[in-house]
């Protein structure tokens, strides 16, 4: 799949984890928006929901974003009211362009 630009027109929020200590003495964790990027996304189709399932990844979505090297597997991305967990992160052809961010949709 080729990336154009024009696909690319829904406002993400790359989210960052942070551990916070509750009054308990455990640790919940807390996301704060890092940046915001345009980007393109994807329900994925049957034959790949398939093909993550024999790989035992729960992959319900494709994300394509512009390559940013400080996004990392345990961020999330937020679009409007939904938020979607990393499972895997591709650098497009080893060019540093473009990133497709295999993902499951999750809870908030």
């Amino acid at each position: 799949m080729s990336t154009r630009i024009g696909d690319m027109k829904k406002v993400l929020e790359l989210q960052k984890p942070t551990e916070t200590s509750d009054s308990m003495g455990g640790y919940s964790t807390v996301y704060s928006t890092e940046f915001s990027v345009w980007g393109a996304l994807w329900p994925v189709s049957a034959k790949e929901q398939i093909q993550a399932i024999q790989n035992a990844m729960a992959v319900t979505h494709r994300i394509r974003i512009r390559y940013n090297s400080e996004l990392k597997a345990n961020w999330r991305i937020k679009h409007k009211t939904r938020y979607f967990a990393i499972e895997s992160i591709i650098n497009i052809n080893e060019a540093g362009r473009f990133q497709e961010l295999l993902c499951k949709e999750v809870e908030a």
